[in-house]
């Protein structure tokens, strides 16, 4: 228990130190002069696409901006809706792509190089400087690309990847959606990882990437990571490999999502790429699974249940959790956490839980080669080179 109750502690004092240290994109950013292409690939996003494309249409400080769409072959309207949306702005263009992506690829790997491939070949003599990919639903403040580019070149850094808000809306959602920051945020001493380049220590988001473009073609831009579900953290990987830097910082208010609408979206999403947690390693899985009953199932049930000493270390335990989860929600918002926050987190045994049956479900699906994404099968490379 007492063990528990210290690994419990110990990840509430790193999310607080991360609270302070971790660093945040400004909100009043210096102008852009350099060429910045933003990429964006969508399948069947017809319902987020138009007010993304809104918001990038509205960017400021950014003198020279291209926004370059891919429609993957959606079954939707996701074109038309597109083409609506940029009403002709010239710094707007929409890709189409007729077929699946080739062998070993994932869809949104080949669709990112497809997106970066036509930025260089129609960005003049040298290209774009700032390659930014982004997801359809992600929602953009008006300075979020000039501050993201200004951190990325004040801090001579190859891959900024600014952590977005996550939104959550429904209980399924409140109970997995803040772990994501909450399981780097109580676990990692972020600004001490992004100094050097250890491969272990990687945070992005890929639903926000910022690339020096230079970096992103040396090493060959998304092929190396062609066949990855979890296509973000292993480049950011590939470019640490390659002796470049790469760094995460809070986005805030200037860019939020919500990934997820339902329970059911949440638990396709993580099916398809849970199982590469740990390395895909089953025994890597089961290993932080039983740390993670120790810190967080334990305590709450000695507080409970027991008495004197067991009880009094118990509730220690399970307070230190609750407030490593209100941290990491702070540091992810840049606000203090709401009721629906506190709740979330009074109940984090719940969300371990949880957490750790997506995880048990995505390994029985990848058994099964059950794994999908947006209607098409997922076929991820087995020994995961790219880690």
């Amino acid at each position: 228990m007492t063990v528990g109750t210290g690994i419990a502690v110990g990840g509430a004092a790193l999310a607080a130190w991360n609270r302070v240290t971790v660093p945040r994109l400004s909100r009043a950013p210096a102008p852009v002069t350099e060429a910045v292409t933003v990429c964006v690939p969508a399948r069947d996003e017809a319902a987020l696409l138009p007010d993304l494309i809104g918001d990038l249409r509205a960017q400021v400080g950014i003198e020279r901006l291209r926004i370059l769409v891919l429609d993957d072959a959606s079954t939707d309207d996701t074109a038309a809706r597109a083409l609506r949306a940029m009403d002709r702005d010239p710094r707007c263009e929409l890709l189409r792509g007729t077929a699946g992506p080739p062998p070993g690829w994932t869809g949104k790997a080949a669709a990112c190089a497809a997106l970066a491939e036509h930025a260089e070949g129609t960005g003049g003599e040298t290209g774009p400087g700032v390659l930014v990919f982004l997801d359809a639903d992600i929602r953009l403040a008006p300075t979020a690309l000039a501050a993201a580019v200004t951190r990325l070149r004040r801090h001579d850094l190859a891959l900024l990847a600014p952590w977005p808000q996550q939104r959550a809306e429904t209980v399924a959602e409140r109970s997995v959606q803040p772990l994501l920051c909450w399981s780097w945020a109580c676990t990692l001493p972020v600004t001490w990882a992004d100094r050097g380049t250890r491969t272990s220590t990687v945070v992005a988001c890929g639903q926000f990437l910022v690339f020096d473009a230079a970096s992103y073609r040396a090493i060959g831009g998304h092929e190396p990571v062609a066949g990855s579900v979890a296509e973000d953290l292993d480049i950011a990987r590939v470019l640490r490999r390659a002796g470049h830097r790469t760094a995460m910082a809070a986005a805030g208010e200037l860019a939020r999502t919500r990934m997820y609408r339902s329970a059911d979206e949440l638990v396709a999403g993580y099916r398809r790429w849970l199982w590469s947690a740990y390395g895909g390693s089953v025994a890597g899985g089961i290993a932080v699974g039983v740390v993670a009953a120790w810190a967080y199932w334990l305590p709450p049930l000695a507080a409970v249940l027991g008495r004197g000493h067991l009880r009094r270390t118990g509730l220690l335990g399970y307070t230190a959790a609750v407030a490593s989860r209100l941290l990491a929600r702070d540091l992810e918002t840049g606000r203090r956490p709401d009721r629906h926050d506190l709740v979330a987190a009074l109940a984090h045994p719940a969300s371990v839980a949880t957490y750790l049956l997506l995880w048990q479900h995505s390994h029985r699906a990848r058994r099964r080669n059950a794994l999908t994404w947006r209607g098409r099968t997922l076929t991820p490379r087995q020994e995961l080179d790219s880690r």
